[in-house]
């Protein structure tokens, strides 16, 4: 008997071995989005996530992401095709290089998804927008313009009131209409602590159990100090509020977390989504849980900490990255795809070639950072490695058509016509702006490598090493459809600089004159692969 015991006891730890090698419920590393998603508002409808992030002078702007596990994210559409508040988003008289639309707050309320979100601009140019839509993927109307509210939060109140709180705790309460602020309801809900004299941003208001909550970044400037999220609470939302420190943590060796929001699931389960700021890449994506302590939501897990690993809130989703092939055989952009400011929509075509993206010169440009339709989209760490076809038969003498890692920091692949020879050069560029209105005032450019070749068509090719302390790009070239590739130039060190372009490195594809209108570049394709290791 003992021994028939063992025997069973022995079998049933090896059972309980297989079944936890099986993994029934699988987890995800963190950062769930190794790209860059900066300043997250996020919300649950119907069992859906809707996420929506900052893309600042990218186009079309305001992108909405849908998730049911919130691991697994896909661009549904964007609020705005364009902003035509000033000619600078044509990259004329001026640039909104680090500007645009900035930290947009998501609602849902009676029926309808509300955003709202204020350019980082001065004057009209920084004018709220708040827009509504049926539908989340769109199409989005413009429900009313307003004063500029610094990282905002819109609040629909159980009793109809709507309020918006922004900047360092300020609060204003809207028309029911939205249309505009109701006369005499600004106020400060509360001042600064001496132990907040730092950063203190990024409002997200959320309203649990008849008690208030906003969230905000705060970073206290010293040795020994690091970025945290804070709460501040209240039974009314006019105060008085009283706060906590909700998070305080690092992860993977990167600097602390910082900036987002809480969200409830439909089984009301409760999770945080905050940024984290990954270098070169840009400020990526963390999920964690939220713990009601004491009426405090507690990020982290059980030791405050962001979680190595998330479960996903359900299984079996199928993994949607962000960075997307494209073989440009449809008749409309892919959503991955943005444009660096507003497009011009007749020098661009996916249906004069079918199966090609042609970007066709449509102005004079100095340089990469003022030429027109550059086309872009995120690059994803840890690893991530992309190439384009390139048919360069048709741009013209002073053309420039190539491939990049695009950022104020730039690592790129350029050809030009040189006769009846193509000269394919690899070279590091650096942005140089002054003034309100980012005038470009010069580009420094370090050629580190050239190539000649007499055939028309070219493929380019960008790898990128996001992993912690490397931020590096490397770049080849084929001549062959990528059966063999030719390394060019160095290792080069991608940057993230919050005083050019605030915003990760991405790929972009770009073709521009600066002699004479009239040429223009085939993309045959673009591939590309996340890679983990």
């Amino acid at each position: 008997m003992r021994q028939k015991f063992l025997l069973f006891f022995i079998a049933c730890c090896m059972s309980l071995s297989v079944m936890a090698q099986m993994d029934p419920y699988p987890t995800y590393p963190n950062p769930v989005l190794w790209t860059d998603v900066p300043d997250p508002d996020v919300i649950c409808v119907d069992g859906n996530f809707y996420l929506v992030t900052t893309t600042m002078h990218q186009f079309p702007g305001v992108p909405i992401m849908r998730s049911k596990d919130l691991i697994n994210w896909e661009t549904i559409g964007y609020v705005v095709d364009k902003l035509t508040d000033s000619p600078r988003y044509d990259m004329q008289g001026g640039t909104i290089y680090g500007r645009g639309q900035w930290a947009t707050s998501l609602k849902y309320h009676n029926g309808k998804f509300y955003v709202l979100f204020a350019p980082n601009e001065m004057g009209d140019m920084g004018r709220s927008y708040i827009y509504s839509a049926v539908d989340p993927a769109g199409p989005w109307e413009l429900v009313s313009r307003l004063p500029h509210f610094h990282d905002c939060s819109l609040l629909f109140d159980d009793d109809g009131r709507v309020y918006v709180v922004y900047g360092t705790g300020e609060l204003c309460e809207l028309k029911p209409d939205l249309s505009g602020i109701i006369e005499g309801s600004h106020m400060k809900i509360f001042e600064r602590e001496e132990d907040e004299k730092g950063l203190l941003e990024g409002s997200r208001m959320v309203k649990h159990n008849g008690k208030y909550y906003l969230l905000m970044i705060s970073q206290v400037w010293g040795p020994g100090r690091h970025r945290r999220e804070v709460c501040y609470r209240a039974d009314d939302i006019h105060g008085p509020y009283e706060k906590n420190v909700i998070l305080q943590s690092d992860l993977g060796g990167f600097p602390y977390v910082g900036q987002g929001t809480i969200v409830d699931s439909k089984d009301g389960d409760w999770y945080g989504v905050i940024f984290q700021d990954h270098g070169a890449v840009g400020r990526v994506i963390t999920v964690m849980p939220c713990r009601w302590l004491d009426g405090w939501p507690m990020l982290g897990d059980e030791y405050g900490k962001v979680p190595e690993n998330m479960r996903p809130v359900v299984k079996g989703q199928p993994v949607t990255p962000l960075m997307i092939s494209d073989n440009f055989d449809s008749s409309t952009l892919g959503l991955q795809w943005q444009w660096n400011h507003n497009p011009v929509d007749a020098a661009w075509s996916l249906t004069e070639r079918p199966g090609y993206l042609r970007l066709k010169t449509s102005r004079m440009a100095d340089n990469l950072y003022l030429a027109p339709n550059t086309i872009s989209q995120r690059m994803m760490g840890p690893y991530c490695s992309a190439e384009v076809e390139l048919d360069v038969s048709h741009i013209k003498e002073g053309d420039r058509a190539g491939f990049c890692a695009f950022n104020g920091h730039s690592g790129v692949l350029t050809v030009t016509k040189k006769g009846k020879k193509y000269i394919l050069t690899m070279t590091e560029e650096v942005i140089n702006m002054d003034g309100q209105e980012k005038q470009v005032t010069n580009v420094e450019v370090t050629e580190r490598e050239r190539v000649e070749f007499k055939q028309g068509t070219i493929w380019l090719r960008i790898d990128g090493d996001f992993t912690l302390n490397r931020d590096i790009a490397q770049f080849y070239y084929s001549f062959d459809g990528g059966q063999q590739w030719h390394r060019i130039g160095p290792d080069y060190q991608m940057r993230f600089d919050y005083q050019r372009f605030f915003m990760g490195t991405r790929y972009a594809i770009f073709c521009y004159a600066t002699r004479r209108k009239g040429g223009y570049v085939d993309v045959g394709g673009f591939n590309c692969e996340i890679k983990e290791n």
